[in-house]
């Protein structure tokens, strides 16, 4: 039971890193008032890349490299599409992940000669685990935070960076003006397609390392569909916090646990069927809660305002 339990939360951890990186991407379009719906897709499309430019150079790190490439090339098309095209950002991201659905099988069945899974056609490189000095000798703790894979710490590492660009530098503070008041932005000089257009960029820099994650250390193969809806869960965890790059990522952890949860339940001889939805169930329901409590919320803040105003009517009646 003792070592079940470490190793059920290793595997949150592990589980966790795809959904950390895509709640961040879409957070980042978030708070640049854009709601990102293509981080599904590009996933995909960077997970197959990954695998592919690391075959092909025999390194990891090109592979690692190439992945972020394109997950950085497809959010500047999907930006200029939106933000120079002036397509509606729901109806293309539809569009891009269907496209990406389709088209990274098609183009490995061009590669490989196969429609499943690049296992057999393409060597397969594994982005190294790291064990932290120090932190690896505590019990039970370094059992459970020592030993991931290299992203799973700059993913954490990226959790805070977010949260600092967004707070503590000019391009977080033009992001959140822009969100709040595209007009007025433009009117005090702040270019809102300049910065949507790098808000888009960064997007699919921290979607290009969860798709690099998913075939070089989640797996070490691509396979078709293999994100498996984690781009749809970031927005999902994005949403709950409100773009909160902190509040999303404890989201995303939530769903990594429901993730875990459900992979662990399948040795029970539960329904395959059964199983597999978990996840999808729990993204329901937090979001149904979520908003209860939001509305809850907005009422309460409403009912204090309403009474503000009488008492104020009330004392000047007085006078």
């Amino acid at each position: 039971m003792y070592t079940w339990f470490i190793d059920f939360l290793f595997s949150v951890i592990k589980l966790s890193t795809p959904i950390v990186f895509a709640t961040l991407a879409c957070d980042i379009s978030r708070k640049a008032g854009v709601y990102n719906m293509s981080t599904e897709g590009n996933m995909l499309i960077s997970a197959l890349a990954s695998v592919v430019i690391a075959g092909h150079f025999n390194s990891v790190w090109a592979g690692l490299l190439g992945g972020v490439l394109t997950g950085v090339l497809m959010a500047a098309i999907i930006g200029y599409a939106h933000l120079i095209g002036k397509t509606n950002m729901y109806l293309t991201g539809l569009a891009f992940n269907t496209a990406a659905t389709g088209g990274t099988v098609f183009v490995m069945f061009m590669l490989c000669g196969e429609k499943t899974s690049t296992n057999a056609a393409i060597r397969s490189y594994t982005i190294p685990q790291l064990n932290i000095p120090f932190i690896r000798d505590i019990p039970v703790l370094g059992k459970i935070l020592s030993g991931h894979y290299l992203l799973t710490y700059i993913a954490a590492l990226s959790i805070f960076l977010v949260w600092f660009m967004l707070k503590r530098t000019r391009l977080g503070l033009r992001m959140r003006s822009i969100a709040e008041n595209p007009q007025a932005a433009e009117s005090v000089g702040v270019s809102v397609v300049k910065v949507r257009y790098i808000s888009f960029l960064i997007s699919g820099f921290l979607a290009g390392l969860g798709g690099a994650y998913m075939s070089m250390a989640y797996v070490s193969f691509f396979s078709r569909g293999m994100v498996a809806g984690r781009g749809w869960i970031g927005v999902s965890a994005m949403n709950m916090a409100n773009g909160n790059p902190i509040g999303s990522s404890i989201a995303a952890l939530f769903f990594g646990f429901t993730d875990t949860l459900s992979v662990s339940l399948q040795a029970f001889n539960i329904p395959i069927q059964f199983v597999n939805m978990i996840p999808y169930v729990a993204t329901i329901l937090a979001l149904i809660i979520m908003n209860i409590l939001r509305i809850r919320h907005e009422k309460a803040a409403e009912k204090a305002r309403l009474m503000s105003v009488m008492e104020k009517e009330a004392a000047s009646l007085e006078k």
